[in-house]
């Protein structure tokens, strides 16, 4: 199974065999139950579903409700797809956790960024900004952004002010420093998208393998 769906418990510090400080993220990756199993014959490939957390089914829809119920599991909060390894063989009711990523060195991790509403070009995009100085009044504008008579408008993609966050992101090939099978965590280097207790999805990371 190439991926599995986690929750982001939040940031703390572990020091490794040299004493070093290092700063990672809890990440609860599981248990994740099959929920439906996708073949070449049916479906036209091969894939599994997975499911996390349970919820009330009066919370939940119909559709949903009904699906889990024909896997004979209860109502799941998140359900997500994810490929299988090739060759590899499950079925509805098994539980996958931690355990996936014993011998995996590094992870990708995707999730949803924190919103920051509309936001201005300094801290959009960075920019340096005007002086501090009290004579000037553009402290925080983005200056220029664009010629006179020729071209007479404003270039597209032109980095301006507008909404910031709340999108989709992958933080590729994250070290994972600890794997703890019992507790369903592991903790990884550095910060992953989103705030704490947000879902992600945690997959075995695609560029680090393509180089070994």
């Amino acid at each position: 199974m190439q991926a599995i769906i986690g929750k982001k418990i939040g940031m703390t510090q572990v020091y490794d065999d040299q004493g070093v400080h290092v700063p990672v993220t809890v990440l609860q990756v599981g248990p994740c139950v099959v929920v439906q199993v996708k073949t070449v014959e049916n479906e036209g490939y091969g894939a599994a579903q997975l499911g996390f957390g349970e919820r009330k089914a009066k919370n939940a829809g119909k559709a949903q409700e009904g699906h889990c119920k024909k896997a004979g599991q209860p109502v799941q909060r998140v359900l997500r797809e994810v490929a299988l390894d090739a060759g590899e063989a499950v079925k509805v009711g098994d539980t996958v956790g931690a355990a996936l990523f014993k011998d995996v060195g590094f992870v990708d991790v995707i999730g949803i960024t924190k919103g920051r509403g509309f936001q201005g070009v300094v801290k959009r995009h960075g920019f340096r900004g005007g002086p501090a100085a009290h004579g000037h009044t553009s402290h925080r504008r983005p200056g220029s952004i664009g010629n006179r008579t020729w071209p007479s408008r404003v270039f597209k993609n032109r980095r301006m002010g507008g909404h910031m966050g709340f999108v989709r992101m992958t933080q590729q090939n994250l070290k994972i420093v600890q794997v703890r099978e019992s507790d369903n965590v592991i903790l990884v280097r550095g910060a992953v998208p989103g705030p704490t207790g947000s879902i992600l999805l945690v997959r075995k990371a695609i560029k680090k393998a393509a180089k070994k």
